[in-house]
């Protein structure tokens, strides 16, 4: 299992540090949550901000568009630095179209859906993509409560992908901690977002392993 915090937690003021020991305390990804303010309501951060902090960190730079029209930006967030870019099935861009995109600008390509849609949409896309990342929140807001609900579209994507013999990353964000962490591995996930309880830790390298160890099925 791969830990993945999300930018969102970590204290603004100081990023470059909040990265370096991210990284020094075990984490392999970092989790870059791009918001708009009219696909979800609220507005964080840029590609000129990813760009900035790519160099602070050896981690995989995991970058989550919940943006409006993703299309337009790819470029932008591929030059800035990301490895994996993932986009929402409800946005308004061309979901085929985002995809190659993301590929021909040198990134590897994520699709992800709001905990409402049905999962059957992303599936005819698995062949497509290298990540599918499941929200076990509502996009747009962090601090929120896993929803176990999700975990059966992690069980889904899985089955699916191992019938189709497909190298596909599964990713898991939204309220995930030490205690229910389990349970979406067991599911079939790779990696998991991890928000407030590695950055707000007071030591992150043990709360890392420790979510690490629970992982373990």
């Amino acid at each position: 299992m791969k830990i993945s915090p999300s930018v969102l937690s970590a204290d603004f003021s100081k990023l470059d540090r909040e990265l370096e020991k991210m990284w020094n305390s075990g984490a392999e990804w970092i989790h870059y949550d791009v918001m708009d303010g009219l696909f979800v309501p609220n507005i964080t951060f840029g590609a000129p901000v990813i760009k900035c902090l790519k160099d602070k960190t050896k981690a995989v730079s995991d970058v989550h568009l919940m943006i409006e029209d993703p299309i337009k930006y790819i470029e932008d967030f591929a030059n800035a630095g990301a490895d994996y870019i993932t986009f929402h099935i409800e946005s308004k861009s061309d979901i085929k179209q985002t995809i190659q995109k993301i590929k021909d600008c040198g990134c590897k390509a994520g699709l992800t859906l709001r905990p409402k849609t049905d999962i059957n949409k992303l599936l005819p896309y698995l062949e497509m993509i290298d990540l599918v990342l499941i929200m076990t929140v509502e996009p747009g807001f962090s601090g929120q409560s896993f929803m176990a609900d999700q975990v059966e579209k992690i069980k889904i994507v899985r089955q699916k992908a191992k019938e189709l013999n497909l190298d596909l990353i599964i990713n898991v964000d939204g309220g995930i901690n030490t205690e229910n962490i389990n349970i979406v591995s067991k599911a079939g996930a790779d990696v998991v977002v991890s928000g407030s309880t590695v950055f707000k830790s007071e030591d992150p390298a043990k709360t890392i392993a420790e979510l690490k160890k629970n992982a373990v099925v």
